[in-house]
């Protein structure tokens, strides 16, 4: 189920930081809550976000909801890890300070971001370990975009341009594991989250 891409940057990644990134619809955030919901010993990277906070939403829980003015302050004092403008309104980001504070108190660290963000994390974490989740296959990535039913037809042939250009980048991480179920694939990250380097 999984393919190592580069035996170098497996081998010489920490425990610490793990990116998990791939192509939209393929269920990141699925696999994510799983780890969360059955491994607390993880700890689940919380991103910082310009936009309103939606209702039952819990500040510092599903975000940190800051103003553009901290947000600002907080990319020009290089303090993000990453960050992006999403569909050209709000920003997003994963913030430095505590990712390296649970990095230096023992906590193996996941990161659910996108492709452009895990290319930013590994010029600024370059030792972190980068997972690309994939699917099935691409019929079954379709599939699961169309099932949603949450896009436009339009939207929907944006968001399927899109993951042809990010299940491009595959050779780009250290490790695939393919998104067969949330459960299998969940436990396979758990198992390269938790590995001691070698």
């Amino acid at each position: 189920m999984t393919a190592p891409r580069s035996a170098e940057h497996t081998d010489a990644a920490p425990v610490g930081v793990t990116v998990l990134a791939g192509p939209t619809a393929v269920g990141k955030g699925t696999v994510s809550a799983a780890i969360r919901r059955d491994h607390p010993e993880i700890w689940l990277s919380v991103s910082a976000t310009t936009r309103p906070a939606r209702p039952g939403e819990i500040d510092g829980v599903h975000y940190f909801f800051v103003s553009e003015e901290e947000f600002t302050s907080l990319v020009e004092n290089g303090q993000m890890l990453e960050w992006a403008v999403v569909h050209g309104r709000h920003r997003y980001g994963t913030p430095r300070a505590r990712v390296e504070e649970m990095v230096a108190a023992g906590r193996p660290v996941l990161l659910e971001i996108d492709l452009a963000g895990a290319r930013q994390v590994r010029e600024t974490l370059p030792g972190a370990r980068f997972v690309f989740l994939a699917p099935p296959s691409w019929d079954e990535l379709v599939d699961r975009l169309v099932g949603r039913g949450t896009e436009t037809p339009e939207e929907r042939e944006r968001r399927l341009a899109t993951a042809r250009v990010e299940l491009a980048a595959e050779s780009e991480f250290d490790v695939t594991i393919v998104n067969d179920t949330v459960a299998e694939a969940a436990d396979r990250l758990v198992e390269l989250i938790l590995a001691p380097p070698r």
